[in-house]
């Protein structure tokens, strides 16, 4: 019995705490090891913090579908953008209203609405195929190469102010940030394995798909250093960092975690994801747009719009939760 369920438990609730600690170490060593390597302190906030904290995504969803689950991958994915969206930013304007200064993220977030457009017209199909994966991970690469040219075009941002004065605050030796690079790295994978081996049991256990799963306990858990990036960033005043994690991080998720995830096993998708799944993805994408590009004023998520994105987020949980019991009655 205690290795029926318990020990699963125990294996998800073990591997999220330790991929959580391995994934900010992982992001410090990089961020330093970049430092040292002559890359701006935009381009390490843009590339390394904003794609490096969906690190746990990608190295979850890349185990589970080697391991033939590519379900939990999706999940994984999908979820953890409703995630940072709904409850992280949610949480963080209200804690401190978010304000959005810099031009480069009103340059990305039309960008993350169209890759979330994209990724909904490759569902349409019911799969995600190998030359499909390929497509996300060339878009991928097309972004790395945007956040490059955007980084070297706009060095008096103020997302560059921002992401110079939180990075001088981090000073690693040269010795220690490859130390933590590659510490943070061993314990992203074990921390992976034991979070996938558990969460794929609880789920055969509960009858329920791993998509659910992957939208629910593994989407939450791997988002939490989103958001404890976000909420110290906002509390510093450095909102625009605070925002622009989460939006690296989602454009990450639609474009390499999935395209990775795709390129290892072909994923089988199940309507619901499509009809209901995708879609609050795309709502709550199009009103973070609304909300952070502002138009003719100011772009912000303020506290009474925060408490709309944890209310989205509370309804759609219920709804998925009403969804499985109604398939597994």
């Amino acid at each position: 019995m205690f290795t029926g369920i318990v020990l699963p438990i125990l294996a998800v609730v073990a591997g999220l705490a330790l991929l959580v600690w391995s994934a900010d170490r992982f992001v410090d060593g990089a961020a330093a090891t970049a430092r040292f390597g002559g890359m701006s302190p935009l381009l390490i906030g843009m590339l390394i913090v904003g794609f490096g904290t969906s690190a746990p995504e990608m190295v979850v969803s890349a185990f589970s579908s080697a391991q033939g689950n590519p379900g939990l991958a999706m999940g994984n994915a999908y979820g953890s953008n409703i995630v940072n969206i709904a409850l992280i930013l949610g949480l963080t304007a209200l804690i401190k209203p978010i304000m959005v200064n810099s031009s480069i993220l009103k340059k990305e977030l039309p960008v993350l609405t169209g890759i979330t457009l994209i990724s909904g017209l490759l569902l349409l199909n019911g799969m995600i195929y190998r030359y499909e994966a390929v497509i996300l991970l060339i878009l991928f690469a097309g972004l790395v190469v945007f956040s490059i040219y955007t980084s070297a075009k706009n060095r008096g941002d103020v997302l560059a102010q921002q992401n110079e004065a939180e990075q001088h605050g981090k000073q690693l030796s040269l010795k220690m940030a490859i130390v933590w690079l590659l510490v943070g790295l061993a314990a992203l994978v074990i921390s992976s394995r034991m979070l996938v081996w558990g969460a794929v049991i609880i789920a055969q256990k509960m009858g329920v798909s791993d998509i659910v799963i992957g939208l629910t306990i593994v989407a939450l858990g791997t988002s939490l250093p989103e958001l404890a990036s976000s909420i110290a960033a906002a509390r510093k005043g450095q909102n625009d960092i605070a925002l622009g994690n989460i939006i690296g991080s989602n454009m990450f998720n639609l474009l390499a975690v999935v395209g990775i995830a795709g390129v290892i096993h072909p994923i089988n998708l199940p309507a619901d994801l499509i009809r209901n799944d995708w879609t609050v993805m795309m709502a709550l994408t199009v009103s973070l747009f609304f909300m952070g590009f502002g138009y003719k004023k100011q772009g912000r998520i303020n506290r009474f719009e925060g408490a709309l994105l944890m209310a989205a987020y509370f309804a759609y949980t219920a709804s998925l939760v009403y969804r499985t019991l109604i398939q597994t009655a």
